[in-house]
C-alpha cells in the first residue's frame, strides 16, 4: 500500500525493521520536503515487494556500473519524473537510501547517490567511497556520496 512521506510529522511506517528506523524515517522526510519545495512533487512511497520493477532498475544501474549488490533488504521504494529528471529512491534495512537521478534527454545528468542515515556504519559495499556530511533538522547528520552513471539505462 502506498502513502506520502510526510515530513512534518515524521513516521517509522514501513521502516519499523530497521535497527536506525528514526534516523532512515527523518531521511526520507528530508528527501520528500525537497522535492515538495522544489518540485512541488508529493513523494509516495510503497513496499520493495509491491515495486520490483523499480528496486530491479536500480540495482542493475548499482550491479552493471560498479558491481554493487547489497545484502541487505529493500524496504521502500519511490519512482517518478519530475520535469525531465527520471527519480528511483530504494531504502533499506540497514539506514542506506539509494537514489538514481536520470535526466531523459540525451546527454543530461545521470548518476546514484547514497545516503547513510544517522547511527548507521558504511556498508563494505561502499567502502571506495568518500562521504560528504550534511545536518539535517528532520535526519540529523546525512552523510552522502554519489557516482556518475555512464551506460544507458
Amino acid at each position: 500500500m502506498a502513502h506520502v512521506v510526510d515530513f512534518d510529522k515524521v513516521s517509522t511506517a514501513g521502516l519499523e525493521s530497521s535497527p536506525v528506523a528514526d534516523a532512515l524515517a527523518g531521511l526520507r522526510a528530508n528527501e520528500a520536503r525537497y522535492f515538495k519545495n522544489k518540485y512541488g512533487h508529493v513523494f509516495t512511497v510503497e513496499p520493495a515487494g509491491d515495486a520490483p520493477e523499480t528496486v530491479e532498475w536500480v540495482h542493475r544501474i548499482l550491479r552493471e556500473e560498479r558491481g554493487l549488490v547489497f545484502g541487505s533488504p529493500a524496504l521502500e521504494t519511490t519512482a517518478f519524473q519530475v520535469e525531465n529528471i527520471r527519480m528511483a529512491y530504494v531504502f533499506y534495512e540497514s539506514g542506506l537510501s539509494v537514489n538514481v537521478m536520470y535526466t531523459v534527454d540525451d546527454g543530461g545528468k545521470r548518476a546514484v547517490g547514497f545516503k547513510l542515515s544517522d547511527g548507521m556504519e558504511v556498508p563494505a559495499e561502499l567502502g571506495a567511497f568518500k562521504f560528504a556530511r550534511q545536518k539535517s533538522k528532520l535526519a540529523g547528520t546525512i552523510r552522502g556520496s554519489y557516482f556518475v552513471i555512464k551506460n544507458e539505462y
